[in-house]
């Protein structure tokens, strides 16, 4: 971004980057201290545990004495990228262009 450009003004700048102008102004502040400490034991816990989802781990660190709710554990873990591991649905459905054969021991003895 070049604020004095002689022929681009800073709206069209923003619009050729793909950035909103409020970017330009008010600089994002960051997470706290205490969400970043909040961050580290979810990562050390999913390490660990890579099954637990958000109320999981809501209540483990309940237990070890943070006074946290769902929905800021739920919103740190998805900032992080971490999503717990479990059997999503549908896995049996064939795929899409897939063939399916014929059971040929059907009626065999």
């Amino acid at each position: 971004m070049e604020r004095g450009h002689p022929n681009l003004s800073l709206r069209r700048q923003c619009e050729l980057l793909g950035v909103n102008r409020t970017s330009l102004y008010y600089p994002s502040v960051g997470e706290s201290e205490e969400n970043l400490l909040l961050m580290r034991r979810l990562d050390e816990q999913y390490t660990r545990t890579p099954f637990y989802g958000s109320r999981r781990m809501t209540a483990w660190l309940r237990g070890q004495g943070y006074d946290v709710n769902r929905k800021r554990m739920a919103r740190l873990m998805r900032l992080m990228g971490l999503e717990a591991i479990y059997p999503k649905p549908k896995l049996s459905q064939p795929g899409e262009g897939h063939k399916i054969y014929p059971y040929l021991l059907e009626g065999v003895r």
